[in-house]
């Protein structure tokens, strides 16, 4: 049977679109936006048709009909802690997405285009890997202060992808071996996966290594001063935390090409903040290591940074000794998303409940 799948990743700014026949790309898009027209709409959830005039359009265009579709998937949305999984877009989640809390995220609109395109055309819509995939292990929720416990919102959609394809070429079990797995890009996670599930992880916006834009774990006494020195309003704190912290902020850029060819030719401060990244990230490395009593199948590089062979070098010289290293690089997200609804069409994993998954976890 021919499956043809519908995947849908809404951004901030743009939406990408990806067509896909039995598990292979036929056509993709990624359609920017004005950020003064997204920016006129109170809520996310208020862009639902915007958003899908976008779609159908680049769906004509390409020749392509939503009628021919085996299913929709869209990328998971910030919602309850879950597992990972494909989960299929029931009514309760629906609402969870259209509630925008605890952080009103684009990504959330992708189960509500999915759904849209779906139900009335009696196909199944689904998320995979949602960002708020809960996994950890619970002595990795503990922060150092009960009311801070640590929440992992991560790159799981693409963590979770990458540690398949690693299994697959390893012809090992991806549920019964265990990963290092570094997702390199703006933001960064640097996570342990041990045995089919996240257990412990390190992200730029709160935990680790700085990214290209954000600033990653802080000097907390110092952190605080900052935050009651009455120099810097919050939101400009914020902003320096994500979105113009790490790189972009000793450099005045988070193009790491830029910054490469810039340490290239002699810039000692692009070079010196370039080799602190790289410095910082192995050290996360060795901790998840660590985490996974230092049984490490293999170390993995995925992210836009891993096309960037060698800073990838510079990390992999001070951690192979830990494990081999593979490289994945880019985002993957959706392809990702169109294999974790395949694996559900043809039978090799069921859609899991969003109701019954939140009732059993909260």
């Amino acid at each position: 049977m021919s499956y043809k799948v519908l995947a849908i990743n809404p951004g901030s700014t743009s939406t990408k679109i990806a067509w896909f026949d039995d598990g292979s790309e036929r056509w993709s898009e990624t359609v920017r936006h004005d950020a003064d027209r997204i920016a006129s709409f109170s809520k996310t959830a208020d862009q639902y048709l915007f958003r899908m005039e976008t779609i159908e359009k680049a769906v004509e265009a390409r020749g392509s009909s939503l009628d021919d579709l085996s299913c929709v998937v869209g990328r998971g949305g910030i919602i309850d802690p879950i597992p990972g999984g494909t989960y299929e877009v029931d009514q309760a989640l629906l609402a969870r997405l259209r509630s925008g809390k605890p952080w009103d995220h684009a990504s959330n609109l992708g189960g509500i285009l999915a759904d849209a395109i779906a139900s009335s055309r009696g196909i199944p819509a689904f998320i995979v890997d949602p960002v708020s995939v809960d996994e950890l292990d619970d002595l990795a929720r503990l922060s150092g202060l009960p009311e801070l416990p640590r929440i992992p919102l991560n790159h799981a959609l693409n963590v979770k992808a990458t540690v398949r394809r690693a299994a697959k070429d390893l012809c090992v079990d991806w549920q019964n071996s265990k990963y290092v797995v570094v997702h390199m890009g703006g933001g960064m996670t640097i996570c342990a996966h041990s045995d089919g599930k996240l257990i412990d992880f390190n992200s730029g916006n709160d935990f680790g290594p700085f990214s290209p834009e954000r600033a990653g774990g802080m000097p907390a006494g110092d952190l605080v001063g900052l935050c009651f020195g009455g120099k810097t309003p919050m939101t400009d704190l914020k902003k320096r935390l994500a979105g113009k912290g790490g790189v972009f902020a000793y450099l005045g850029t988070s193009d790491m090409r830029e910054v490469s060819e810039r340490a290239s030719s002699g810039d000692e401060k692009a070079e010196l903040v370039r080799n602190a990244m790289s410095f910082q990230i192995a050290g996360a490395i060795g901790s998840m290591a660590a985490a996974l009593s230092g049984d490490v199948t293999a170390i993995l590089f995925t992210g836009g940074v891993a096309y960037d062979s060698e800073f990838v070098a510079s990390v992999q010289r001070r951690v192979q000794w830990i494990a081999p290293c593979l490289v994945y690089p880019g985002e993957g997200e959706m392809e990702a998303l169109a294999e974790g609804a395949l694996r559900v069409l043809k039978g090799e994993e069921k859609a899991r409940s969003y109701a019954d998954t939140v009732k059993g976890v909260l």
